[in-house]
């Protein structure tokens, strides 16, 4: 029986990369800021080997860690989450997707009204999400108006009451700017329906009805290689919508990092042979890093550590479990965007007496040559395998 499971803890950098001033990101420093501002224990990453990466406040080097340890680079230019696990999955970019620092063309918007048959819409600009709803949800109540936002990121994100815009007709907007306006050249990483509830001064988004439509990713790429040789894939969080909802066998959404774990263990109590899992644990990224809130994202941090032990107990021998981030988030720089940053990397392989120094990784491909060596399937992607340091 062969499985991994890979688990992505959104938004979890570990120190600015080289080129982070292109980024403007030069500072950022995601887990060290969160360690040294909050003074968080995290004991059984701490077991891991987390803080042997690099010097943390709270997070002490461990002599005989029990898992392989190291950190990765993004190559593909951007810091988004789309960007992110494509490398994770074997997919560089070329080039960035287009981003909006100045909102989106007249043109792109005149299309996209059209299309959904609305006469306007609010805002057209780089905004927090939370902001925005406050700052324009009144009067996207009194017109009608979709409140279009986008970010540092490469998004497209509409957001509409409830009760103005049913959820099913938002998404109905979104698929139809993800197949229509955003294309070619304006081919964004995500375009997000972004819902929310509430009245005047207490507006709040309904993060388990949002629902990104991605770009579809080129192939071949990890998912599209493993399911060539009958290994079952399986997405849990919000992975699926990353590589817009193909490449798995069966996809399970969450609403919370609770709920991601719990499904996760579901899962390995199934037993599933010749199968690999990927996660995404958002709310660290979703709900404290994009609202700056490094108490909160040390808290997110330790709900996850406290999970180690029942995920260890689901592993069978050979079975390896993986964790690392697929940009930086840092709660504690000037900005609520994401940032350029290496991710660290725990690889914790059921049955290995001790772990090893993976060192710094080129790409954060290597994840995926890594789990194609496991299943002795040719690598045909990019990254290099670390499958024999474990």
């Amino acid at each position: 029986m062969q499985r991994i499971f890979l688990v992505i803890v959104d938004g979890l950098g570990i120190g600015a990369q080289e080129d982070a001033h292109l980024y403007g990101d030069e500072n950022a420093d995601t887990l060290g800021n969160v360690s040294t501002i909050t003074n968080v224990r995290l004991p059984n990453f701490e077991r891991f080997g987390l803080g042997n990466i690099r010097e943390l406040a709270s997070v002490k080097k461990n002599k005989k860690p029990i898992a392989s340890y190291g950190k990765m680079r993004e190559m593909s230019p951007g810091k988004d989450s789309t960007t992110g696990h494509w490398e994770i999955a074997g997919i560089h970019l070329d080039q960035p997707f287009p981003t909006y620092p100045d909102g989106f063309p007249d043109s792109l918007i005149l299309k996209f009204c059209n299309g959904i048959g609305v006469d306007g819409v609010l805002c057209n600009s780089p905004y927090s999400g939370t902001q925005v709803i406050a700052d324009f949800g009144e009067q996207h109540i009194e017109t009608g108006k979709p409140i279009l936002y986008t970010s540092a990121d490469s998004v497209f994100q509409v957001a509409c009451h409830e009760d103005v815009t049913p959820v099913e007709k938002l998404n109905e907007w979104c698929k139809y700017a993800r197949n229509e306006v955003m294309t070619g050249e304006h081919g964004v990483g995500r375009v997000i329906a972004r819902p929310f509830r509430g009245e005047p001064g207490s507006f709040e988004r309904i993060s388990d009805k949002r629902h990104d439509f991605s770009i579809k990713p080129p192939e071949p790429h990890l998912m599209s290689l493993l399911l060539e040789k009958n290994i079952k894939t399986y997405s849990i969080g919000k992975v699926m919508d990353l590589f817009a909802e193909v490449g798995f066998s069966q996809y399970r959404l969450t609403k919370s990092n609770a709920e991601g774990i719990s499904q996760l263990l579901s899962l390995m109590s199934a037993r599933i042979i010749n199968s690999f899992t990927f996660t995404n644990l958002i709310d660290t990224d979703q709900i404290y890093g994009h609202r700056q809130d490094p108490e909160g994202f040390a808290r997110c941090l330790q709900e996850i550590d406290r999970a180690i032990p029942a995920i260890l107990d689901k592993l069978t021998e050979g079975d390896i479990l993986m964790f690392t981030g697929d940009h930086g988030n840092d709660p504690a720089d000037d900005s609520t965007d994401h940032t350029r940053e290496f991710v660290p990397l725990l690889v914790f392989k059921k049955g290995s007496q001790t772990g090893n120094n993976l060192g710094t990784r080129e790409t954060f491909s290597d994840v995926s040559a890594t789990i194609l060596d496991f299943f002795d399937i040719k690598n045909r992607l990019k990254g290099e395998s670390f499958l024999s340091q474990l």
